[in-house]
């Protein structure tokens, strides 16, 4: 029954399958709670952003760049450290929907729009590795993990919005 409540949940965000693995992992703590599966997809969004921000950082040490891909990373450091800050707002504006009843629009109504501002960091950061001029490893490992991130965080909007809607 749980499982049916995450992966019907899941089936109206953009990336269905991903949502139901990275989801039904935390099964017994969302139960078929829709605040708690939106704290815990938007929890993921922010985990994986934070541990690519590192990955990002680790990047910009590394000798031999060329000033393009130090520029793209530099950047990209930067659009990650927004998104990560936004989805920290967004969890604790969350827990705000949850005591104030009566001012649930408003707050559910800043967690819409800081995710929505994540995801654009997000895919800002991903714009950077997408030209000609940068190439290799760094530039494939980098954007397969944007790609992930955007992701999990697209399907924690649509969760976040599915929330609102039947509020």
């Amino acid at each position: 029954i749980i499982f049916i409540f995450i992966k019907t949940s899941c089936s109206t965000t953009q990336y269905p399958t991903l949502c139901v693995q990275s989801l039904s992992v935390y099964a017994s703590t969302i139960q078929q709670d829709p605040h708690q599966l939106v704290q815990t997809a938007l929890s993921l969004s922010l985990n994986k952003t934070q541990s690519t921000k590192g990955f990002v950082t680790m990047c910009k040490s590394f000798k031999n760049l060329k000033p393009s891909e130090y520029a793209a990373l530099h950047d990209c450091a930067e659009e990650i450290s927004d998104s990560v800050d936004r989805l920290s707002r967004s969890l604790k504006e969350l827990k705000l929907c949850k005591i104030n009843g009566q001012d649930f629009n408003w707050h559910i109504s800043n967690v819409e729009t800081w995710v929505s501002s994540a995801l654009t960091d997000e895919s800002t950061c991903g714009d950077g590795f997408s030209g000609k001029a940068l190439d290799g490893k760094i530039k494939a490992s980098i954007r397969s993990r944007m790609v992930n991130v955007a992701q999990v965080t697209s399907n924690a909007l649509s969760l976040i919005n599915q929330y609102a809607a039947k509020h």
